[in-house]
This record gives C-alpha cells, structure tokens and sequence, in this order.
C-alpha cells in the first residue's frame, strides 16, 4: 500500500527509532529485517551508499509487504526513480535539493529532505514540506539548534539522524516537534557482515527500552 506522509509520520511518532542501514551484501536485509522486526522495529532506512541498496529494497518488499521502507541518502533523480521502482514507502535525502522534492511529489512519493540551517527549511516549505530530516543532527548544534530553528518554524516535524546514540537520543525525542531520530550504532555495518542478528536484537530491544 502506500502511504501518505502523515500516515508515515504517525508510524515513526509511535517507533520512536529508524534504523539506517548501508549494506554490502543484498540478501543480509532479509535476517536484518526480521531481527529488527522481531525485536520491535518494523522500519527500515535502505540507504543508496551501497551498491546494493536498490536489491535490498525489491527483496525486502517482495517479501515482507507490511514492513516500512525508506530509501535514504537519495541524490539523484535516477535514485529516486529506482527506489520507487523497488518499492520503496518513502525517500529520505541528506540535503534540500528542490528538484528531488519536485520530481517525488510528481510520483506521489512521500520524501523527507535534509536540512540544518533557515534557508534549507524556507525552500522545503515553499515546496509544502514541512516534515524535515535535521542532518547531521550533532554536528550542526544537535538539541540546542533544533530548539532554535523552532523559534520561527514551529511547524516542523523533525527526524535528526547523525551523530545520535544512546547516551542523546531521548534529549532528541524530548522535543515535542522531533517524531523519531535515525541511528546506525544498533546496526553496524559490521555487524551486518558478519550476521550478528543476535547482538543487533540486543542493540535493538536496549533502545527501544531507552526511548518508550
């Protein structure tokens, strides 16, 4: 099915955590996929600084049709055609690139841009974007900018991803405006490679704890 942006961010308001996952080997997003589901996380982020990410999306999707997915680090307009073709719910981008927002609102495909600054956040709302990555969240000033940024911008709804661990994240998630961080330390490429399911389930069930 797909989903409307807001039907998404009602998904990752009740998840609190999107894993982001860069993959060497397509076939490792099945167990992964299934840990993270297993253990809570129904959600991935695919994201396209692999090889391998447009083939994890189809597998992932052909396989299991309720899990949520997003393609992130989408640059290009043949990425996001490709994402699309694979199935994907929704694009996440790391910067603000109007024609990338334009061409998934053409295909009526939810995206959520990156932004860190006031100009990025004026052009994703001039596009009726209002629903934002905050990236890279700890080194553009983390909780104490995000706070700033919505002095003049309360309408935002924000996902930082970058930097975010278990020792920051619930400061992130107690700013009402912020829906869900992204994270990768729970699902390292490493182990990823060497199909450490079990750790991951660890990883994913201390922060699930953490953020609930």
């Amino acid at each position: 099915m797909a989903y409307t942006t807001a039907e998404i961010i009602e998904k990752l308001g009740a998840l609190k955590v999107v894993p982001v996952i860069a993959l060497d080997d397509a076939e490792d997003i099945l167990p992964l996929a299934a840990t993270l589901a297993e253990n809570g996380l129904p959600v991935v982020e695919i994201t396209f600084r692999s090889a391998a990410a447009e083939e994890a999306i189809r597998l992932l999707r052909q396989t299991n049709p309720d899990i949520l997915i997003a393609a992130g680090t989408v640059l290009t307009p043949d990425q996001v055609v490709r994402a699309k073709n694979a199935g994907v719910d929704c694009i996440v981008t790391p910067g603000f690139n109007p024609n990338i927002v334009r061409l998934c609102q053409e295909l009526n495909i939810p995206i959520t841009p990156g932004v860190n600054n006031p100009m990025a956040i004026e052009g994703a709302l001039e596009l009726g974007v209002s629903a934002v990555k905050f990236f890279p969240a700890e080194a553009s000033g983390g909780v104490k900018m995000i706070k700033a940024l919505l002095g003049p911008y309360q309408q935002l709804q924000i996902m930082p991803t970058g930097g975010i661990n278990v020792n920051n994240i619930r400061d992130y998630l107690a700013i009402p405006n912020v829906v869900a961080c992204g994270g990768s330390w729970f699902v390292e490429k490493s182990l990823i490679a060497n199909k450490h399911w079990d750790e991951i389930g660890r990883l994913v069930r201390e922060v699930l704890a953490l953020v609930r």
